[in-house]
Formats: structure tokens, C-alpha cells, sequence
């Protein structure tokens, strides 16, 4: 900006037939204004305001200094300065009158360009916070994008560990159930100690195999994949609760209808729950599951089990969270979970909406 104002004011002095030193004096102190815009426009575009009432040879730099002032700074303070420059040139007239000019078509002149350079001014310092607004909230939206697929990435991760997790329980609740009649029973015969030791040794790999799958989905540079079965796995789930001892009755009220695959994920863990708590608090006593429900209604499901006799059976630490947590997933099903202990008996009945 300074050489082209340094030009545009040597190509002045130079087109003057007769130029004094007080030309050459303004001419040097308006470019000096002109350099000072760089950093601070009002007070470069003033000074050079104030020299163009002197003379014409800092006109260039007073109109490029308004200029600047306009696309710079705020617009009150960019009229103020066009506002002194026309002022200032219109006090030129009296020292350097123009011949070829009236002095009320000097001044429409002055007022006409002024008035140019305040609207390009702030047009280009629309256009520029314009830019400057859009690139920060290009910037915002990424970032809240970025932060958005993180934390859908995590929650997803932490909703497939506790799956995992919730799938690890019912295996190690296997696993003690035949720990446990090992430990109760020393005097079976070998064959019936050897089965349930395999059996627990199976179980353990496989809880094994399960706990490295919840330690992968927790770590944040691995992908998460795998999901919990849905209600076609039903059957692997209650021969593997016969398999360990447990007396299971089923009443499928289904009609071989098959539920959305989310419906049947939580209905599988409905059951999955009901089994490994009455495992855990009436070991030894039959339990019961029912299905009920058809496509524009909704899927009952519900597991029972006759309730110990007071007193009876070890403590097992952590007891209630397991509901907490299927609570929580029936309700984000949009579906109610209630339990009961009344009668003598254990229900757990979740019902959950079956769209169409």
C-alpha cells in the first residue's frame, strides 16, 4: 500500500507545471501518514487529512486512509473519518481552488468519492467477518462432529462391554454351579466329578475368551464389534442352563412370529437375567420363561422361579445390579421391567413394544 501511494503521489507532483517545497514537504509527510495506516488506519488516515487541507498532494493518501479506516474498523468510526475528509478537502478549495470546477461541483465530487470509499470499505469488511464467521463455524460443526462420532463410538463400546459383561455372568454362574456341587458333593462317583470338572474347565476358557473380548471393546484403538444375541439364540441359552443342572420350563406363546432384531436382543437378556438370578438365589428349584406377544402389540416376557426358604443358600455379592442394568435397557427399548417376590415366587416380566 505505501509504494502504490508513494507512486500515485509522485505521479502528482510530477504532473504539476510548478511544485514548491511546501508540495514536497506534504508530499514525504503523506506518505509517512500512508506507512503509519498499516498499523493504525484513524491515526494515518487524520494525519492525512489534516495534510490535505494544506495541499492535493495528500489527497492519495487521505482517500486510502478513509479507505482503510472503513474496512477495518467499525462503521461509526469509518463515517467519522469520511466525514473529516470531506470537510478537509472541501477547506482545500480555499488554498488550491480548481478552475475547472465550481465549487458545488467540487464538493459532489469529494462527497460522491467519500462516500464510494466508506461503502467498499465496509462492504469488503462484511464480506471479510462474512468469511471469517463461516470458516469458525466450519470449524465448530468438525470439531462437534468429531466429538459426536467419539462419543457415539464410545457409547457404543461401553453398551457392547456390558453386554459382554452381562454375558461373562451368566457363564461364571455355570461355572460355580458346578464348583459348587463339586464342593457340596465330594462323594458323587468319578464319572459325575470328571463331567462337571470339564464342565468347568470349559467354562472357564470360555469366560476366558469373553473377559478379552470386554478388555478389547474398552480399549480406545480398536474397533468394536460383535453383538448380543437376539431371541433365535434362546435355545442355546436354556441348554446351556439344563446343562448345568437347572430345571427349565418354557411356554412359547410366539406362533413362530420373530420379533425385531432390537426387541429380541432385550428379550434375550430378559431371560438371560431371570435364569442367572434364579441360579444364583434358588439353586436347585425349577424356573420358568414365558413369551407372549404378536407384531403391532407388545412382547411379554417372563421368567419365574420358586423363592428359597429364608435362610437358605450363600449370599452373592452384587445382587440387584444385574436389574438396575436390564432396567435401564428395557426402558431405552421403550419397554416397562417389573419383579415381584409375592406367593413364594420370583417373577421378573418385561413387556416390550412389537412394532408392525
Amino acid at each position: 500500500m505505501g509504494a502504490g501511494v508513494g507512486l500515485l503521489t509522485a505521479l502528482s507532483l510530477l504532473s504539476r507545471p510548478s511544485v514548491g517545497p511546501l508540495e514536497y514537504a506534504v508530499a514525504v509527510l503523506a506518505w509517512a501518514a500512508a506507512m503509519v495506516q498499516l498499523w493504525r488506519p484513524v491515526t494515518g488516515a487524520l494525519a492525512a487529512t489534516v495534510l490535505a487541507v494544506v495541499s492535493p498532494m495528500a489527497t492519495t493518501a487521505a482517500t486510502v486512509g478513509a479507505l482503510q479506516v472503513a474496512w477495518r474498523t467499525r462503521f461509526r468510526t469509518a463515517v467519522a473519518v469520511s466525514l473529516a475528509g470531506i470537510a478537509a478537502h472541501l477547506l482545500q478549495w480555499i488554498w488550491h481552488p480548481n478552475a475547472a470546477l465550481g465549487f458545488d461541483w467540487w464538493a459532489l465530487l469529494v462527497t460522491v468519492a467519500y462516500g464510494a470509499l466508506l461503502g467498499w470499505g465496509t462492504l469488503a469488511r462484511s464480506h471479510r467477518d462474512l468469511v471469517i464467521s463461516l470458516r469458525e463455524r466450519a470449524r465448530r460443526a468438525e470439531a462437534e462432529q468429531g466429538r459426536r462420532v467419539a462419543e457415539a463410538r464410545a457409547a457404543e463400546r461401553r453398551g457392547l462391554a456390558r453386554e459382554m459383561h452381562d454375558v461373562l455372568a451368566n457363564r461364571l454362574s455355570l461355572v460355580a454351579t458346578h464348583a459348587g456341587a463339586l464342593e457340596f458333593r465330594p462323594d458323587a462317583p468319578p464319572e459325575k466329578i470328571a463331567l462337571a470338572a470339564g464342565v468347568v474347565r470349559d467354562g472357564v476358557h470360555q469366560a476366558l475368551e469373553e473377559l478379552r473380548e470386554v478388555i478389547g471393546l474398552l480399549r480406545e484403538d480398536e474397533g468394536a464389534t460383535g453383538v448380543q444375541p437376539a431371541l433365535e439364540a434362546l435355545e442355546g441359552l436354556l441348554a446351556d442352563a439344563r446343562a448345568a443342572g437347572q430345571v427349565v420350563e418354557v411356554g412359547d406363546g410366539l406362533g413362530g412370529a420373530v420379533p425385531p432384531p432390537t426387541v429380541g436382543r432385550t428379550a434375550f437378556r430378559v431371560v438371560q437375567e431371570g435364569l442367572t438370578n434364579a441360579r444364583k438365589h434358588a439353586a436347585g428349584l425349577p424356573a420358568d420363561v414365558s413369551l407372549e406377544g404378536a407384531p403391532g402389540g407388545e412382547l411379554v416376557v417372563a421368567v419365574g422361579n420358586p423363592l428359597p426358604p429364608a435362610g437358605t443358600g450363600p449370599a452373592v455379592p452384587g445382587s440387584g445390579l444385574g436389574l438396575v442394568g436390564l432396567t435401564e435397557r428395557v426402558r431405552l427399548a421403550g419397554g416397562t421391567l417389573d419383579h415381584s417376590a409375592v406367593g413364594g415366587r420370583f417373577e421378573l416380566r418385561a413387556r416390550l413394544p412389537w412394532p408392525t
